[in-house]
């Protein structure tokens, strides 16, 4: 399923007519994002921007240095976290648990110095990273400020400090992919930034830079040539070059649009100074000052009382309103069978297309949740342990009629001492028995199952027999025909094919 989000308005080089600039989210969440330009180039803004579009259709963590992006919180829901107020190790875990409750975070490092950001924040990316396989859903990581996370070269902090951040950034961007970890990262110069981490990005969104290297650099990113290298000293703020796959095939120059949400941070303005002057300044300035007046040196930001980072996260689950309000389903709702018809309905749809049935359950959940949205069946229509019992249900193909009958009531009851991830498979047989049809052939099988692989297909049928929940048999003439224990139903005779003994 395609998304496409608009991130402001695409313009000629010359400035001709503007036309609305398009980020295919689908496509940036397999092939990432680098955002580059220097201070006051609108990096910040942009990554707004694209926190806010995407924010209905994906979740998202943000690593904040300077707690930028809190606003989000209070228009899009997402939880702050103040890492000045927890430790690594529960950090860690905070990142494990937001994947498997599915809270977009933001993760505020203001007020703490540079190995304590980068120890924090290198603690927060693994936990997400390490979190186990079942709950690897889709998440866009945004990373403000990345050379502070993955500098090309050491700095002050301590050599174990750097080399824990950096190998976290490099799992992000090297190793994220496969675990639905998208990372979209901005930095001030390529040059601050570990070329590690700055390769895998496929997507590039280039601001205004002045040195010679960079505009180099940046133009030969995009394919550009040499002498036009010096258009990036040119772009106002705000406008970014774009190339990708997510963008755009070729360079465009883009205007990035209007946001909803206000940074923390206020830009530099002018402002004169007051008419009332003091008659003697250096008095005013230098002159001793009594003990007692002597004013507190405050910290920063005071920690607050310590916390329970994992109960403020389940709070927050809570908390999270439903959209819309009484859209989970309940049984005892007058409305649930209607709607239980329209989730298979959408079920068996998204597994029509042709590659979805081979993809992962968590992807296919994510998915799955985008259409409920659009076709107003709310946010959670589904939790995880439902949504795996409807799609092995759905892998069988049968239709909301013979899904409401007496025996595929029982056939289902029958799958549920089996393991989830051969239910599928079991029901396709099952039905095929109810319904008097020919035993499903090595293909149909291997497509319940989730794999390519015939022979990984014929022994989960050979599973299903030594769990005694099928016997398999031939006729005659070698077809294949499978008969369920104790319901005392049987498929026709299929193609003819290994019995798998």
């Amino acid at each position: 399923m395609t998304v496409a989000i608009e991130i402001g308005e695409a313009t000629g080089a010359a400035g001709g007519n503007a036309a609305g600039a398009v980020l295919d989210l689908e496509e940036l969440l397999s092939t990432r994002l680098l955002v580059q330009g220097n201070s006051g180039s609108g990096k910040s803004h942009l990554l707004r921007r694209l926190l806010e579009q995407s924010a209905p259709w994906v979740q998202q963590a943000v690593i904040d240095p300077e707690g930028d992006f809190a606003s989000l919180a209070g228009r899009y829901g997402h939880l702050v976290i103040d890492a000045a107020a927890h430790d690594e190790a529960a950090l860690y875990s905070a990142g494990a648990r937001m994947r498997m409750h599915r809270i977009p975070v933001v993760l505020d490092l203001e007020g703490l110095d540079a190995e304590q950001q980068m120890r924090r924040a290198a603690a927060f990316l693994d936990g997400m990273f390490e979190v186990a396989r079942e709950y690897w859903f889709p998440v866009l990581v945004v990373v403000d400020e990345a050379q502070l996370f993955a500098p090309a070269v050491a700095g002050e902090v301590s050599d174990e400090a750097r080399r824990t951040c950096l190998a976290a950034m490099t799992n992000l961007m090297c190793r994220g992919r496969k675990r639905g970890l998208a990372g979209v990262i901005a930095t001030q110069r390529l040059a601050k930034l570990a070329k590690n981490v700055a390769a895998e990005a496929s997507n590039f969104l280039m601001g205004r830079t002045f040195l010679d290297i960079d505009m180099a650099r940046a133009a030969d990113l995009l394919g550009m040539e040499r002498r036009q290298a010096e258009a990036f000293r040119d772009l106002p703020r705000g406008e970014f070059m774009a190339l990708g796959p997510a963008l755009s095939r070729r360079p465009l120059r883009v205007r990035i649009g209007a946001v909803e949400t206000a940074s923390r941070a206020a830009g530099p303005a002018l402002l004169p100074l007051p008419a009332d002057v003091a008659a003697d300044p250096h008095a005013l300035l230098l002159s001793p000052t009594p003990a007692h007046d002597t004013p507190v040196r405050l910290a920063r930001r005071p920690a607050p009382p310590p916390v329970d980072i994992l109960a403020q996260l389940a709070a927050h689950a809570a908390a999270v309103p439903v959209d819309p309000p009484g859209a989970v389903c309940d049984d005892a709702d007058e409305a649930a069978p209607e709607r239980r018809r329209r989730m298979h309905g959408l079920l068996l749809a998204m597994l029509d297309e042709p590659e979805a049935p081979f993809r992962p359950v968590p992807m296919l959940y994510q998915d799955f949740l985008v259409r409920c949205r659009i076709d107003g069946l709310g946010r959670d229509a589904l939790d995880l342990r439902r949504f795996r019992e409807a799609l092995a249900t759905a892998r069988s193909g049968v239709g909301p009629e013979a899904a409401a009958s007496q025996e595929w009531t029982l056939a289902e009851a029958e799958a549920t001492r089996l393991p989830e991830d051969v239910r599928g498979v079991f029901l396709l047989v099952a039905r095929a028995a109810i319904e008097r049809l020919p035993c499903p052939d090595d293909e149909a099988i291997a497509r319940a199952y989730g794999t390519h692989s015939l022979s990984r297909a014929r022994r989960q049928l050979l599973y299903l027999e030594e769990q005694e929940a099928i016997v398999l048999k031939r006729d005659a003439a070698g077809r294949r025909i499978a008969a369920l224990v104790g319901c005392g139903w049987e498929t026709l005779a299929g193609a003819v094919a290994e019995l798998v003994r």
